[in-house]
């Protein structure tokens, strides 16, 4: 399963950014890897930079399914990094959710 991460140019760290999606996501779909092609993060602050207040961070993740459409979810933090998280989790459950209802196994019931 491929990991891509795309970011906003004013985020920084998209290295060790990568790095660490990467590791979450291999954590969290690596069971179903046989099924997942690839999985892109888009990064991005959300808000005005020029505000007193830090703008939140969105992170929106697309798993791309074998023979099925994407799955897309979407999660805003206050943090890059609570985003990610937050969103491999919603990612792993709407992945095994789509995966379970196409699993021929259960249509024999």
């Amino acid at each position: 399963m491929q990991v891509l991460l795309n970011t906003d140019p004013q985020l920084d760290g998209r290295h060790k950014m990568a790095e660490h999606l990467d590791t979450i996501v291999q954590e969290a779909l690596g069971r179903f890897d046989e099924q997942i092609t690839r999985v892109e993060a888009h990064l991005a602050e959300v808000g005005d930079h020029a505000s007193a207040t830090p703008g939140d961070i969105t992170c929106t993740l697309e798993a791309r399914l074998v023979g099925l459409t994407p799955v897309v979810v979407k999660d805003h933090a206050s943090t890059a990094h609570q985003a990610m998280h937050n969103a491999v989790g919603k990612l792993k459950r709407a992945v095994g959710t789509v995966l379970a209802k196409h699993d021929t196994r259960l249509d024999n019931k």
